[in-house]
């Protein structure tokens, strides 16, 4: 009897413990729909501000705004490189509305997106010392160091010829990036799972692995049969060291019971491989693929200026000339954003193959 009197006493004072917190609601955090709507808030305040500060700065420095028409849907219309520019911080600012909207049910996303508010408050803050910098005042060095207007206007009188060499780069990239990681996790599993190969094949990795692909480029224009296999082949040989060794690294540290515990289980040598070694060495392969992807783009742009009749690289190297730094920074805005978008389909992929890793490595 007594027993069931404390525990009644107990239950009534877990609940009215409970009580307390149930009546004080979400707390202020991201979970909060107020704190969220401040962040988001927050989010374009730092645009806002640039767009302000491009209206109500006065324009000092002597900068010829130019105008250009603009087809598009059907539709021409006149735009100067200052409008260009206030229409870009806009087109931003809807963006990143749109992505908290789309974030505002998933708790992740929207954790995510509260997080990284304090960065793209500094990046509007940035432009607008851009502006003020390169376009108001000119304060600097000119010019090397035009501001966000002047590099627009790359875009709108050169953006077909952009294009093409935008597309140029990725054909260049896709090829290369695409073969060296197939040779890379192929001689990589090679070289982890057969001793004999490992004997023969991973002496003249370590060797010729740490000779920048670029050293190679003088042997690879003249053996080969044109500039973009060259390219091809320099990219090949950047990736393949990094993919191969890590992914033969991965290989050789899988534990030997999970090889005993899938023997038991009637697996075969070739399921041993599929089944057992691959896929324990899958975090390794993808840390050697976006370890790779960075000294392969480098390795892009390197060969374009070097070598190629087209792309990014090519495309600066032909702005310097004339100097059009303008052009030059236009072209380094592409790269940087094509970089992100690779390095963020990649991470997408690497996300889906390892899952099994939600929940249980640190974030």
């Amino acid at each position: 009897m007594n027993g069931q009197i404390a525990l009644k006493s107990g239950l009534q004072t877990k609940a009215a413990n409970e009580k307390p917190a149930e009546k004080q609601g979400v707390k202020w955090g991201y979970k909060h729909n107020g704190y969220y709507a401040l962040k988001m808030l927050f989010t374009v305040s730092g645009f806002i501000i640039a767009i302000i500060t491009n209206i109500v700065f006065p324009q000092k420095a002597a900068v010829e705004f130019k105008t250009y028409m603009i087809s598009a849907f059907g539709l021409r219309v006149s735009l100067n490189i200052n409008d260009a520019y206030i229409f870009v911080l806009f087109t931003l600012i809807l963006v990143f509305l749109a992505a908290g909207l789309i974030a505002l049910n998933d708790k992740d996303k929207r954790k995510k997106f509260c997080k990284q508010a304090a960065f793209r408050f500094a990046l509007g803050i940035a432009l607008a010392v851009w502006d003020i910098g390169g376009t108001k005042l000119q304060v600097f060095p000119q010019p090397f160091f035009p501001g966000p207007a002047q590099v627009i206007e790359t875009y709108l009188a050169d953006g077909a010829y952009v294009v093409q060499n935008t597309l140029y780069s990725l054909r260049l990239y896709a090829c290369g990036f695409s073969c060296g990681v197939l040779l890379g996790v192929g001689t990589g599993i090679l070289i982890g799972w057969f001793p004999k190969v490992n004997y023969w094949v991973f002496p003249v990795l370590k060797i010729s692995g740490v000779v920048p692909a670029v050293a190679w480029m003088p042997f690879a224009l003249t053996l080969l049969p044109t500039s973009f296999t060259a390219a091809v082949f320099l990219i090949v040989i950047c990736a393949w060291f990094q993919i191969a060794f890590l992914t033969a690294q991965g290989i050789q540290s899988t534990p030997k019971q999970n090889y005993e515990a899938a023997r038991i289980l009637g697996s075969s040598q070739l399921d041993l491989i599929f089944h057992v070694a691959i896929p324990h060495a899958m975090p390794d392969i993808f840390t050697g693929i976006g370890s790779a992807n960075a000294m392969a783009f480098t390795t892009l742009v390197m060969s374009e200026m070097l070598g190629q009749p087209g792309g990014l690289g090519y495309y600066i190297n032909q702005s310097k000339v004339w100097s059009a730094y303008y052009k030059v920074l236009a072209a380094i805005v592409i790269m940087a954003v094509l970089f992100s978008l690779i390095n963020h389909v990649i991470g997408l992929i690497r996300k889906r193959t390892l899952r099994w890793q939600e929940g249980v490595l640190k974030k």
